[in-house]
């Protein structure tokens, strides 16, 4: 039987968490390895941001187990050894499923490296997994190449997506959209996806919608958006607008959206390309939101993302973590973390 059939379903990132899960960065994998360090540095500002509103769980390799354990000597953070590929566990961790009754479970589903990217992955694949029997939950192998970061879901029937990233013949190349569709139903109890076109501008995971736009409440999307007609993100942009403004979630309500204002553009100083900046990058704590900002040239644009998110979620406390110490790498604090809510032990 399928989770759907046994009355699991994905609840939303703002429900309470048991914990988090981490993976910690692999040199061998790295696009910029000579930058290691500095990607360490990134990751444990956001572990301990988030140890201060939840335990985390930070996956590592036998190679870095005994230096990650002295690291961080804090009781709400465990080191938890598991061999991988990469260090981006939203993508290629466990989706979890909770039932009204608290009973939890994860969904397994296939990872190749974001269509086949960057090799090797197998022990990617089997981190999710690997997980899973770490906590002792029911897994479910699902049929589908997919990243957590490709997906958002409201809680009440209604996932977000975008067809650049989960249409991709480098994903899932013999299945429709109507059979996408169906998997996401059976897995994750929806009965309705929102189809965006596509993600930000030089990203290479092929539009995750986890930089574009995510629920704020059933009903509430926070879209990142850009007002410069010049900025090849302003067509994306925009017709992500057009999109949402006509759409209605699984229970037909018209949605609420809340712009909230890309950064600046910022390329890299060595390819050229541009990095994918984003403030919807940010993650769901227990009482609070760890959010990425940029500096220097979006300064400016960190405050009015921190004031947006304020008003927002008036009841949560805004942690900033730096954005850049990570982003060369190609993501941010959304794409190494994923939650583990609060159920029946």
């Amino acid at each position: 039987m399928n989770p759907k059939q046994l009355n699991y379903k994905m609840p939303p990132e703002w429900t309470k968490h048991t914990r988090t899960f981490i993976s910690w960065p692999v040199k061998a994998s790295m696009c910029y390895p000579e930058n290691y360090e500095e990607v360490c540095q990134g990751y444990t500002e956001i572990i301990k941001a988030i140890a201060e509103f939840e335990p985390i769980t930070v996956v590592a390799n036998s190679e870095d187990f005994k230096k990650l354990s002295c690291l961080f000597q804090n009781e709400r953070i465990e080191i938890l050894e598991i061999e991988h590929n990469d260090a981006w566990l939203r993508d290629n961790g466990p989706t979890f499923l909770i039932r009204d009754d608290g009973d939890r479970a994860g969904v397994n589903w296939r990872f190749n490296a974001w269509g086949g990217k960057y090799a090797p992955w197998d022990l990617d694949d089997q981190v999710a997994s690997e997980i899973l029997k770490h906590v002792k939950l029911k897994g479910f192998d699902a049929p589908l190449v997919m990243e957590g970061g490709s997906f958002h879901v409201d809680g009440e029937g209604t996932l977000l997506t975008t067809e650049e990233c989960l249409l991709n013949p480098n994903r899932n190349p013999n299945m429709s959209r109507e059979q996408i569709e169906a998997v996401l139903g059976d897995f994750l109890d929806i009965q309705k996806v929102v189809w965006l076109k596509k993600g930000l501008d030089g990203d290479e995971t092929d539009g995750h919608v986890d930089n574009i736009a995510c629920f704020a409440a059933p009903g509430k999307i926070l879209l990142q958006v850009c007002d410069d007609p010049t900025d090849e993100n302003y067509a994306i942009t925009q017709e992500n607008l057009a999109i949402l403004k006509r759409e209605t979630d699984a229970l037909g309500r018209r949605f609420e959206i809340i712009p909230i204002h890309q950064p600046p553009k910022l390329c890299d100083p060595l390819t050229k390309g541009r990095l994918t900046l984003s403030y919807l990058n940010f993650y769901f704590v227990n009482g609070g939101i760890v959010l990425p900002v940029f500096g220097g040239k979006a300064k400016e644009f960190d405050g009015l993302a921190v004031q947006v998110l304020s008003q927002t979620f008036p009841r949560r406390r805004i942690r900033t973590v730096n954005g850049m110490g990570i982003i060369r790498e190609g993501g941010n604090v959304h794409c190494t973390t994923q939650q583990m809510p609060a159920g029946r032990d």
